[in-house]
């Protein structure tokens, strides 16, 4: 029996919960950007893209190409609430819901035939909700596998529907570009063009699996896999995911930073940030990682220590943050700085310090947390970041979940 599986992708999701929300956006071009001033565009609308306006240009280059580009700041409770919401639609014609990223999710269908008829009367009926709903669209691929079913979501944009059959996998692979594959990125792109000659999933999928894995490695057999269209990767609900390998947080900054004050303040802001989630699902973490991009946007830089004991108080990961940032010898404006807290594990209740000094820390922490987890984020907070401009994630990480640990707070 084949699997049923659907994924599903919202079109320009952001671009379009604020078309929405906003009827006088409806129709136009708009881009959405990130709350600082110097962002780039993170979402265009479908009017804003026939003019050649794309997700990654700054500001000015979008205006260039779409002068009468509309400019709309970026609102992420909204995008994560939305989202949120749609998951549950999903929820109600299956368990098996596996959210992708914050606009995409999958769904195993195989078992709620019976009970609707087909995977396309399920689509159909989602499509028409989501729509009368909240006022968007979306794209949705019908395929046996994972892999085939996000193929098939990008097919047909926006609003659209495509099946893969399994009697067709093969033909329909035969010319689809290998840089269409989910997981086949820009870089192994090129390599697979330049050392073996491959273009499209056909010639992938009849590629020497033995020559592919002395170059690639173990990926090298997936690769041959993927090229035949074949993935048994199941639909894994949020519940049953596996345990997160790390807790970080990031942030673009307002302005480039070269002081030293400024960057200490940021990086106990990232630190009590990725220590309150940590604490709030009961992990702490040996390794500490802190990557840097400089103000000229390309040049990136990360390095890691790992502890003898996990921690997981927002001071003890900023002391080794400082650490590691004083050992890579950063003496350029800095864009972008971002920490995690890796090497995970589950701990109870309080880290139970021998010393008085660390036992009121301890204490202390935990009364911050119980204010901050009911009144929001930074209500309660080190005195040296009361007068922070930004004190919230203007980036939705891509693996961003509706629950648990993944649900980074956003502002």
């Amino acid at each position: 029996m084949h699997r049923s599986i659907i994924h599903l992708d919202m079109n320009a999701f952001f671009a379009s919960v604020e078309q929405q929300a906003d009827p006088e956006l409806q129709g136009k071009p708009i881009a959405v950007v990130g709350a600082s001033h110097r962002t780039v565009i993170t979402t265009a609308s479908y009017e804003a893209r026939a003019f050649g306006v794309k997700t990654g240009m700054a500001i000015w280059e979008g205006k260039r190409v779409c002068p009468d580009l509309i400019i709309v700041r970026g609102d992420n409770k909204k995008y994560t609430h939305t989202s949120s919401k749609i998951i549950e639609l999903m929820q109600e014609y299956t368990p098996l819901v596996e959210p992708f990223s914050i606009d995409e999710a999958f769904m195993d269908v195989t078992h709620s035939l019976s009970l609707f008829g087909s995977a396309e009367t399920i689509v159909y009926q989602l499509k028409a909700r989501i729509k009368h709903t909240f006022g968007i669209t979306c794209s949705v691929g019908i395929a046996p596998n994972k892999l085939l079913a996000k193929l098939a979501s990008d097919m047909m944009k926006p609003d659209g529907l495509t099946v893969i059959q399994p009697d067709r996998v093969g033909a329909i692979l035969e010319k689809i570009p290998v840089g269409d594959l989910c997981g086949v990125g820009k870089k192994l792109q090129k390599q697979l063009a330049l050392y073996f000659n491959i273009h499209t999933c056909g010639e992938l999928g009849r590629a020497d699996e033995e020559r592919l894995a002395k170059k690639f490695g173990i990926i090298g057999r997936q690769l041959k896999l993927m090229g035949q269209g074949i993935d048994e990767s199941p639909v894994v609900p949020m519940e049953e995911e596996e345990q997160v390998k790390s807790v970080g947080h990031s942030m673009t900054l307002p302005k480039d930073i070269e002081s030293r004050d400024e960057i200490l303040r940021r990086l106990l802001q990232l630190s009590e940030m990725v220590g309150r989630r940590a604490r709030k699902y009961g992990l702490a973490g040996k390794t500490i990682s802190v990557y840097v991009r400089l103000g000229d946007f390309y040049s990136n830089f990360q390095k890691q220590t790992t502890l003898s004991t996990p921690i997981n108080l927002s001071d003890d990961i900023y002391q080794a943050t400082v650490r590691v940032f004083d050992t890579m010898g950063i003496d350029q404006p800095i864009r972008l700085l971002g920490i995690s807290l890796s090497n995970l594990y589950e701990y109870q209740g309080q880290q139970l310090s021998l010393f008085d000094s660390d036992r009121k820390k301890e204490q202390l922490t935990k009364a911050m947390d119980a204010v901050n987890n009911k009144l929001g984020d930074f209500k309660v907070t080190f005195g040296s970041l009361l007068d922070a401009e930004e004190k919230g994630s203007h980036v939705i990480s891509p693996a961003w979940r509706p629950s648990g640990v993944r649900n980074v707070g956003v502002e």
